[in-house]
């Protein structure tokens, strides 16, 4: 969700712009989203890489070569999709809303357990249309009112855009009911006669979701074991870029395979380590051992799940897969994001 206030120094640090060895990379992936259609300029995708690049890579950029591998990982297509959305292309959003529309009902309807033609779950899904969509005020406007930016502006592209709508629905119906709570009843007088009063929606504050915690342990069990399920070649590659700090063209050397092609092995193992953690956390665990059952999670448990593990640590693989510890003291290891 966007931030309540701005925060003059994060705005900085995420504008400092890219080294010049990494243009030709974006360029080339700018090319492969076949933005033609709608249409995005360069800049624009160029400005949001950018911001995607400076959330991962807060204090300072890694060298061209990580941040390549970095960008590989995006889900670029989607985010030059949001990109084009936000700038308020029409045939954009016609595509947005054609491939999104109703997926974000069917969504708003399994998070509040009801029917997609069910009104409440089209007006969860349709409040989100307006943040999406952004105020664009004109040149007169803007002397008075500051521009609102569209929601798409916070979406990085590290997960799919489908999952990020996903969480945001989960959030912000989580955050409703919250918002309902902080207001007491005007109809339930005490018994003193002196009138109740409601809390101040400016001044009340959102408490944390209780159930993070619990979220975050069943994540991290859940990537433990569909770790364990890996093929060994799989577990090897995933060490030797996660724990070992290969790049791509030394695992390519190692294991016999072209640099593309342990790019494209660690993105399918990504995936199917995403799709394998998703089935577990809603599969949940049977007891063990007299130990309690775990049940198991619905789509939008799923969804805050992982993007409460996506915003608040990374994910050690090197402790994860029990990799050996090198005789000099750990080293400096890659953290992957869900």
């Amino acid at each position: 969700m966007p931030p309540a206030r701005n925060n003059p120094q994060e705005n900085v640090r995420r504008e400092r712009p890219l080294p010049e060895a990494s243009s030709a990379c974006l360029r080339r992936i700018f090319a492969e989203c076949g933005v033609a259609r709608w249409p995005l300029s360069f800049k624009v995708f160029e400005a949001a890489m950018t911001r995607s690049a400076a959330k991962r890579f807060p204090d300072a950029w890694p060298s061209p070569a990580a941040l390549e591998e970095y960008f590989q990982t995006l889900h670029s297509k989607d985010l030059a999709l949001a990109c084009a959305c936000a700038e308020g292309s029409e045939p954009a959003w016609e595509e947005f809303v054609s491939e999104y529309g109703s997926y974000l009902r069917r969504a708003a309807a399994a998070i509040l357990r009801c029917a997609a033609s069910d009104p409440a779950a089209s007006e969860l899904a349709d409040s989100l249309f307006t943040d999406l969509y952004g105020l664009h005020k004109n040149a007169l406007e803007e002397i008075s009112t500051p521009k609102i930016h569209s929601l798409f502006r916070y979406f990085h592209g590290r997960s799919s855009l489908k999952t990020w709508l996903r969480a945001i629905l989960a959030q912000r119906h989580i955050d409703q009911i919250r918002s309902r709570r902080r207001f007491d009843s005007l109809d339930e007088q005490p018994a003193d006669g002196n009138s109740r009063r409601a809390s101040e929606p400016a001044t009340a504050a959102l408490a944390a979701d209780p159930h993070r915690g619990e979220y975050l342990e069943k994540f991290n069990e859940a990537l433990a074991g569909a770790l364990r399920a890996l093929d060994p070649r799989d577990r090897t590659r995933l060490q030797l870029y996660y724990a070992d700090e290969r790049t791509l063209a030394e695992i390519g050397r190692e294991i016999g395979e072209h640099e593309s092609s342990v790019s494209r092995n660690l993105e399918r193992v990504r995936k199917e380590l995403r799709a394998t953690v998703e089935g577990l956390l809603r599969a949940g665990k049977a007891s063990a051992n007299g130990g309690p059952t775990s049940p198991g999670m619905d789509d939008a448990q799923v969804a805050l799940c992982i993007q409460y593990a996506a915003e608040d640590a990374a994910i050690d693989l090197d402790q994860l897969l029990e990799a050996q510890r090198f005789q000099n003291g750990p080293r400096p290891i890659r953290r992957i994001k869900p």
